[in-house]
Order: C-alpha cells, then sequence, then structure tokens
C-alpha cells in the first residue's frame, strides 16, 4: 500500500457537518478561514477547521479536490444572497408540494454556491414519485433540482434541537457522524429500557449511549454478574449488585464472628471469581430486543 503524503486543510460545510480534505495548492490557509473550493456537486464555500498538514493516501477519497481561493468581500455576499434565497425556495417549495398533494414533509433548502444546484431535503414514510414536482420546481428556479430524501436523525441534526439533558443536540453542535447505537448499550449501563426513556427528539435511541461504551465493554468483560461468587479479603461472597461505571461490586459476606450477613464494597480489582459465569454472559441482545418489543407494544 502507497504511503505518499497529501498536504492538505480540513473544511466544513456545515457548522456539524463531515471534514472533508482539500488541496491548500500554494494558498497559506489557516484554521479559522474560508475558502472556495471544488466539490463533486460544484463550486462551495467552507470553513476551515483544520488547518493545512500532511495525510496518507488512505486517509484521503481521490481525487483530492483542490482550493481555489481564500474568500473575498463578493463570495461572502454572495453566500448572503443564496441563505436568503433559500427561504423563499423553502416556501415556494411547500406550495408546491402540497398543490402536488405529496405526502412528505420538507426539511430544508440549500443552494450550491455557484447557484448551479437547489437541493430540497426532505422525510416520508416510504417512497415518494416526485417527478412532477421536479418539473415544476426547474420551471420556477430555471436551474437543476435535487431532492434527497433524508432519515429522522438527519433531519434532526438540519433543525436542531434541545435534548432531554439540556443542552443541544449533540448532532446539530459538533457531532460529525452518526456512529451505530444499539438498546444493549443501555442495558449495559443499567438504564431503563422503556423506549421514551432512552431515545432522542429523533425517535432513535440516544447517540450520547455510545459515549462511554468502550469503558463499559472493558469493564463488563471483568466484573462478576450478580448472584456470582466471588473471593475477597473478607473471605467469598456473592454479588448483589455491580456499579459498571466506577467498577465497583456489592458483595453479600457473613460475619464469621456472629454468622450475621452483611453487604460490603469491593474494586473489580480486590475480588477472584469463584464460579465462571460473567456479567457479559446476561447481557445478550436478542433477549433485549424482545424485551423492548415488549415494553413498545404495551405503550
Amino acid at each position: 500500500m502507497s504511503d505518499n503524503k497529501h498536504r492538505v486543510i480540513g473544511v466544513r460545510f456545515k457548522k456539524a457537518g463531515k471534514i472533508y480534505y482539500f488541496d491548500p495548492q500554494d494558498l497559506e490557509v489557516a484554521k479559522g478561514n474560508q475558502v472556495i473550493v471544488e466539490t463533486a456537486r460544484g463550486t462551495e464555500l467552507g470553513d476551515v477547521v483544520v488547518g493545512i498538514k500532511e495525510v496518507t493516501d488512505k486517509e484521503i477519497v481521490a481525487p483530492l479536490k483542490k482550493v481555489i481561493r481564500l474568500v473575498t468581500e463578493e463570495d461572502l455576499q454572495m453566500h448572503k444572497e443564496n441563505k436568503e434565497k433559500e427561504k423563499e425556495a423553502f416556501q415556494v417549495a411547500t406550495e408546491k408540494i402540497a398543490n402536488h398533494q405529496l405526502e412528505m414533509k420538507l426539511v430544508d433548502v440549500e443552494f450550491t454556491f455557484d447557484k448551479n444546484k437547489i437541493i430540497f431535503y426532505f422525510t416520508a414514510d416510504g417512497r415518494i414519485d416526485f417527478r412532477e414536482l421536479v418539473k415544476d420546481l426547474a420551471s420556477v428556479f430555471k436551474t437543476r433540482i435535487e431532492l434527497r430524501q433524508i432519515g429522522v436523525r438527519d433531519e434532526a441534526k438540519l433543525l436542531g434541537g434541545i435534548g432531554p439533558c439540556g443542552k443541544s443536540l449533540c448532532c446539530a453542535t459538533w457531532l460529525g457522524d452518526f456512529d451505530p447505537v444499539t438498546i444493549k448499550m443501555a442495558k449495559e449501563q443499567n438504564l431503563s429500557l422503556n423506549p421514551t426513556k432512552i431515545s432522542g427528539i429523533c425517535g432513535r435511541l440516544f447517540c450520547c449511549l455510545r459515549y462511554e461504551h468502550e469503558h463499559y465493554n472493558d469493564m463488563i468483560r471483568r466484573m462478576p454478574a450478580v448472584g456470582s461468587k466471588v473471593k475477597t479479603e473478607l473471605g467469598v461472597g456473592e454479588v448483589t449488585e455491580s456499579v459498571i461505571l466506577c467498577g465497583k461490586l456489592k458483595v453479600k459476606i457473613k460475619n464469621p464472628v456472629d454468622d450475621v450477613e452483611e453487604i460490603k464494597c469491593f474494586s473489580v480489582d480486590e475480588v477472584t471469581l469463584v464460579s465462571k459465569k460473567k456479567l457479559k454472559d446476561q447481557l445478550d441482545e436478542k433477549p433485549l430486543e424482545k424485551e423492548v418489543k415488549e415494553l413498545e407494544d404495551k405503550k
């Protein structure tokens, strides 16, 4: 595999969008600058979020597009005009969708910088035949029209909002990519499996369930399950509770003096598993999916 080095900058086109690499050529470009670049869909204006650095072939998507120039006052004015036209286009498209009686919800409208294309983002429950709508929009705007169906997570990313935590949505403020999130992650973190309590405003599982996933995974591999027998400095006892995030166990042990059972707290490193059962054996995915489905049916 080639290890050729490429001099690049990282450019983002939306606040929490993906970062794309471009060739700065001989321009002195720094983080915080705005640039005009060549993209697959035409000329675009973007923000430099990664200064000039070198990357290998495997880190770029060929062919590596070039930076055309640093933005000028004229470019900024054109960008501002495009943003105003997007609002007008949104209104027009909303009326056209209603006229065509299409079961779709318009979410956002985006002009490419050079106005060669207008992209309309929408959500819908199924497939939509929007061919007549495209013709109608093209006759109004006299340019290329693209209708792009997006999912509910992408809709939340575009529109933004406040999550149950009281903060702005991660996807709309800084999260560039959506990583897969499973119900097993919620179970591993001892969260309620009630869908309404572990889902974001998009209706999908919280993205933040993944943030501490690796730590939980590591601890779960090491921690005994509830009901396991473990050996401690005070003798052999039974695990009654595990606090995965802290790596702590509550163990029921008989006091050798008065033969009374007591609950003692130990670090996972302070106990030795007597039985072979591990916590991860209790966290199979299929039983969890069945449990969640039963909760949804009750709801």
